[in-house]
């Protein structure tokens, strides 16, 4: 017995390395796939997209909710030192605007209400130099989603 506890606490102590380097390195990974995704299917830096409505074929994240009309802008501040001004249009039913790291942490999300909202991004707010943004608004129904579709085109995210 004795001559295993070498091996297992070898094992172990990998086993907690291995551990600790997939926690610390995993998001980054994570977030710069998305950010690259996004943007090989046409969404701009600085710029939001409208993804297609969610159904089986379109989805490329795992479970969107398919009740939710998802527009996305990446942001890269070294791009844009003096800040990017982002603009969600009003919206009658539930929207948010949410901003997300290159760590994958949602740092600030702003409700709509109703009402269009405004915010500029900076180096002072922004925990990364880059990063995505995503608006959601609920579009149950095609008919929403057509809604949507005339609203997004007042969205805005822009350098400065």
């Amino acid at each position: 017995m004795k001559r295993l506890l070498g091996p297992i606490a070898l094992a172990i102590f990998l086993g907690i390395i291995v551990h600790g380097a997939i926690v610390h390195f995993a998001p980054s990974v994570i977030m710069d796939r998305a950010y690259t995704l996004i943007g090989e299917r046409g969404t701009p830096v600085h710029g939001f997209q409208l993804a297609p409505q969610m159904r089986p074929s379109t989805q490329s994240v795992v479970r969107p909710s398919p009740d939710l009309a998802y527009s996305g802008c990446r942001f890269d501040l070294g791009q844009a030192p003096n800040g990017i001004r982002v603009r969600m249009a009003a919206y009658d039913g539930y929207s948010s605007l949410s901003f997300f790291d290159a760590q994958t942490n949602n740092f600030r999300t702003i409700r709509g209400d109703g009402v269009a909202q405004e915010f500029t991004l900076n180096a002072g707010n922004a925990p990364s130099q880059k990063g995505i943004i995503l608006i959601r608004r609920l579009a149950p129904t095609d008919v929403d989603f057509a809604r949507v579709v005339e609203v997004a085109k007042a969205d805005d995210c822009e350098a400065l």
